[in-house]
């Protein structure tokens, strides 16, 4: 690359030890294996456009854990008690029913699941939801979400990354392009596989036009929760020398064409592989949890896949825990097809709660109880809900309904034991404080010290965000 070339934008930390003739291989192998000599190569925080900015404003949040309930919770058998729906049970309903995704509707169904109000605020769980039940006055509950799609895969785009369609970076790219991560040795942005890959693919969690490293490590409970972690080589030291010459070579060719974002990635990626090799296993070794910790999140559970999505949620707290900034965990195969109940509702629906009840509780009372839950968001969300009437068959169950589902908000800023919105009376449509998956990104942000409006990447010809131009926060949840 010219001077003059060089001119032209901002001077990275490549080139410049590049021009130095500083000898970048050993420098950067040297920074790999003494990180604490220099603080320079730390992601800090880049709030506005992106590039190490400060954030907008004082964050509540340092790390966000999403919960993502793949498939479709039915709101009106978990969180949105519809006495009505037991009143007119097997009637044909009397509003307006929208198309659905398989149009074979049939009669309005109560829910099979007893209902009872937990928390000073009273707020109505049903006995799906047991444990969880037991944090309501910790969490605070939106009754009034929407979204703009009736199928799984645009329904998941729309939900992870505020467009439906394929392509777009999602939330946790966003979140760690403005914020990246306080730990060298992790990614900022974890994806931990419980077992499913939801509808669209690997591409809910991809970063888009976000640089490359961006994008979510994915990463497994248990003895290998990442592939190829073990090296290969005989000797740390052949190891390095690999490294060193990869570098090198990495380096040469971006001095003959330019600055390009794969090429810069592959060798961050390469950087943060070396130290995940040391940090990894460390991180996923839960045998020194104490026994309490262990049985608190479900991992002496006769349940495989209560003890399967419990180690999903230590894990996520051992993340917390390590400054990683967004950490979304997916469901556990149960066998029942995600949350997305056609039929058998109340088999597959059993299953699936059962699966994350506890594990779910005892992260919310883990992380208090260490003082996290103050800097760490924990949401609670599909991406749409279910109809309140029957879907046809021997074993009915509930079509996709995008006009209502119930999402919840715990941890940093919220503002515990709140009811936020509601649906009409047989929890069909939102009706009041109507809730977007824009607002709900927009608060998400907030949270972290982010102004959704700000922060902006240039692509195609335009500021893209993350919230397009939609998006309000939604300080009815918050404290203060």
């Amino acid at each position: 690359m010219s001077p003059i070339n060089y001119c032209k934008h901002r001077m990275s930390r490549r080139e410049m030890l590049t021009l130095s003739r500083n000898g970048f291989g050993s420098l950067a192998l040297f920074g790999l294996l003494n990180p604490s000599v220099s603080q320079a190569a730390t992601y800090k925080v880049a709030g506005g456009i992106g590039g190490g900015q400060i954030p907008h404003f004082p964050p509540k949040a340092k790390s966000v854990i999403f919960l993502y309930m793949d498939g479709g919770v039915s709101q009106v058998d978990s969180f949105d008690y519809k006495p009505l729906l037991e009143k007119e049970n097997g009637k044909d309903p009397k509003f307006s029913v929208d198309a659905t995704q398989f149009n074979s509707n049939g009669k309005l169904l109560k829910s099979y699941w007893d209902f009872k109000q937990y928390g000073d605020s009273g707020m109505w769980f049903s006995n799906l939801f047991p444990h969880i039940a037991t944090c309501a006055d910790d969490i605070a509950m939106i009754n009034s979400m929407y979204s703009e799609f009736p199928e799984h895969t645009n329904a998941n785009y729309y939900l992870h990354t505020g467009i439906g369609i394929q392509g777009r970076p999602s939330m946790g790219a966003w979140v760690t392009y403005g914020l990246g991560s306080e730990n060298e040795q992790l990614p900022g942005y974890v994806v931990l596989n419980g077992g499913l890959t939801p509808p669209g693919g690997l591409d809910n969690f991809k970063n888009g036009f976000l640089p490359a490293t961006y994008q979510a490590s994915v990463l497994r409970p248990g003895d290998t929760p990442l592939a190829n972690i073990t090296p290969l080589e005989e000797t740390s030291i052949l190891q390095a020398e690999k490294l060193k010459f990869m570098n090198i070579m990495d380096q040469s060719l971006l001095n003959r064409i330019g600055d390009v974002d794969q090429i810069e990635s592959t060798i961050s990626n390469y950087e943060l592989a070396f130290k995940m090799q040391s940090s990894i296993p460390e991180l996923a070794d839960l045998s020194g949890e104490t026994a309490a910790t262990q049985s608190l999140y479900g991992l002496d559970s006769e349940d495989k896949h209560c003890r399967s999505y419990g180690a999903q949620c230590l894990l996520a707290r051992r993340l917390v825990e390590r400054g990683v900034r967004f950490i979304e965990l997916t469901c556990p195969n149960v066998g029942h097809d995600r949350w997305d109940q056609h039929a058998n509702l109340k088999e597959g629906h059993e299953a699936n709660a059962h699966a994350v009840d506890q594990p779910i509780a005892g992260l919310l009372k883990d992380l208090k109880s260490r003082g996290l839950l103050e800097s760490t968001l924990v949401v609670f969300s599909g991406e749409f809900g279910r109809t309140p009437f029957a879907q046809k068959g021997k074993k009915p169950g509930r079509d996709h309904n995008p006009q209502a589902f119930s999402t919840w908000f715990a941890g940093a800023g919220i503002k515990g034991g709140v009811i936020y919105g509601k649906t009409d009376e047989y929890g069909y449509r939102a009706i009041e404080n109507r809730t977007s998956i824009h607002d709900l990104h927009a608060t998400m942000l907030h949270l972290m010290g982010i102004d959704h409006v700000k922060q902006t990447y240039r692509f195609g010809g335009r500021d893209i965000r993350l919230t397009d131009v939609h998006g309000h926060v939604v300080h009815g949840i918050l404290d203060a």
